[in-house]
């Protein structure tokens, strides 16, 4: 059972750490998002969003391997998948690249579900 709980967030983070080669530069995150990002301030924060998702893939991964931290690891997967399908979805006119995240981020959403329930099925057990 423990295996299922932190392999879930082992898989979420290392999601998380793809696009960590945004931060190299425009043309990494023109590949990534398929978008041209003429704007240097644009530029910057997509950079840095893409280091905030290094971190939350880097902890993702570290809370797989302590239990105190799963739970906020989970937390954590979930509103970063959340938000991200909602602003997705409440758009709606996404480029292919943007529409491959969505569908990544519905596999991480099951793949968390699955874990989350795993992690909570011995406490609705007792």
């Amino acid at each position: 059972m423990k295996y299922l709980i932190a392999v879930p967030l082992i898989i979420v983070g290392v999601i998380h750490l793809l696009p960590v080669s945004g931060v190299s530069g425009t043309r990494s995150l023109g590949v990534l998002y398929g978008i041209a990002l003429d704007e240097p301030n644009l530029t910057v924060l997509m950079r840095h969003r893409s280091a905030l998702f290094a971190l939350l893939g880097a902890f993702l991964i570290y809370a797989a391997f302590d239990a105190r931290l799963q739970a906020l690891g989970y937390i954590a997967g979930f509103v970063s998948v959340g938000t991200f399908l909602y602003l997705a979805c409440s758009t709606g006119h996404l480029n292919a690249q943007l529409w491959r995240v969505v569908l990544v981020d519905v596999l991480a959403t099951i793949v968390l579900v699955i874990g989350a329930a795993a992690r909570l099925w011995p406490a609705e057990a007792a």
